[in-house]
């Protein structure tokens, strides 16, 4: 790799292309795609292009682009996307009073799930309004709350439910 502008371009690549759980596994693929970078290297770079490590509900580890994840906003636009119970770790419960539903969510996740619902422009849903701990979504007036479940299960594991 000639300089540090094309590898922190390639690292950035390959981060939003790729679920890369550790540095070892992001060195591996930096070193497949002909950049050998050290441990400490690679650390420093990822600190300064605010690349950080969220759990997963496996237990493992995933590197993001905060605030920077256009190709899942993408996929959600385009309805292509559906959220696994892996992936949106936080969820705790969903309950409904008329057409608002309310989901539940440990603290610190219901803000994402928000954005995430926004971000799939679904027809069931008008908007939401996220907590700390909370989202309100709230559903147009001819939506049920089988319809609802349906959609939402695109981004929380309602299958799990016992409703």
């Amino acid at each position: 790799m000639k300089n540090k502008k094309e590898r922190l371009q390639l690292i950035l690549s390959l981060v939003r292309k790729n679920s890369i759980g550790s540095q070892n596994e992001l060195a591996q693929l930096l070193r497949e795609n002909g950049c050998n970078v050290t441990q400490a290297t690679l650390s420093r770079d990822l600190k300064s292009m605010k690349i950080t490590k969220v759990a997963t509900n496996d237990g493992g580890y995933m590197y993001i682009i905060p605030d920077n994840n256009k190709l899942q906003d993408s996929m959600l636009m385009s309805g292509r996307h559906s959220m696994t119970a892996h992936q949106q770790v936080g969820f705790i419960s969903i309950d409904f009073s008329g057409n608002i539903a309310v989901i539940k969510t440990r603290n610190g996740y219901a803000a994402g799930l928000a954005y995430d619902i926004d971000m799939s422009h679904s027809p069931e849903v008008l908007g939401t309004i996220a907590g700390a701990d909370t989202v309100f979504a709230i559903l147009r007036e001819d939506i049920s709350h089988e319809e609802a479940l349906r959609f939402f299960s695109r981004f929380i594991p309602i299958n799990d439910l016992h409703l």
